[in-house]
């Protein structure tokens, strides 16, 4: 299971043209299932789909960042540099709300979970302060060859992030794979389109 990052080929794109010119906490909500009369959420029946269902509704925050991003408009290289320093912070933005809702999903209830956690945070975390890094160097950068290196940059940070597989950690514990395959949170985050 891959989070599918549609967006960022089409930014990275927009980056690259600009290069051209340059001589760029959601909710946790819980699905309930009907079991004969009753209606029984995830977290009562199975707390290892409890846990899942909230990493792939933090996980999916950043899949919606992902998607709603501002577009590089690549028309001039100071354009090109503004507009890929906004698109990156609102990645940083994003990159840190991931964080923060996997940081409080609370301890796994299976073995694994919380290292798996662990590992994507770090991930997130290594990625925003490159990401933060460039949008640094676009917004102070004069020299057109400083802005050119930073756009290519910022390309760089961008195909890091799709590159991403926070759903890696759930595959890597059996039961949180099985429970993440019953889930639709999870699920939409494998069909998102390439």
């Amino acid at each position: 299971m891959r989070p599918r990052f549609t967006v960022l080929a089409a930014l990275a794109t927009g980056i690259g043209l600009g290069l051209a010119g340059c001589g760029h906490q959601p909710a946790v909500t819980s699905h309930a299932r009907q079991e004969g009369l009753a209606t029984v959420s995830a977290s009562q029946a199975d707390p290892a789909s409890a846990w899942a269902e909230g990493y792939c509704a933090a996980s999916g925050g950043l899949v919606r960042t992902l998607a709603t991003l501002p577009s590089v408009d690549p028309s001039t290289p100071q354009l090109a540099t503004r507009t890929s320093g906004e698109l990156l912070a609102s990645v940083v933005e994003g990159l840190n709300r991931t964080s923060s809702a996997l940081g409080k999903l609370g301890p796994s209830p299976v073995a694994g979970g919380d290292a798996s956690r662990n590992a994507a945070i770090a991930q997130l975390h290594g990625i925003r302060a490159r990401a933060d890094d460039v949008r640094q160097r676009l917004g102070s950068s004069t020299d057109p060859e400083a802005a050119k290196t930073a756009l290519r940059d910022a390309r760089t940070s961008l195909d890091e992030l799709d590159r991403l597989d926070l759903l890696r950690g759930l595959n890597d514990v059996p039961q949180l794979a099985a429970a993440a395959s019953r889930i639709p949170a999870c699920q939409d985050l494998v069909k998102q389109p390439r």
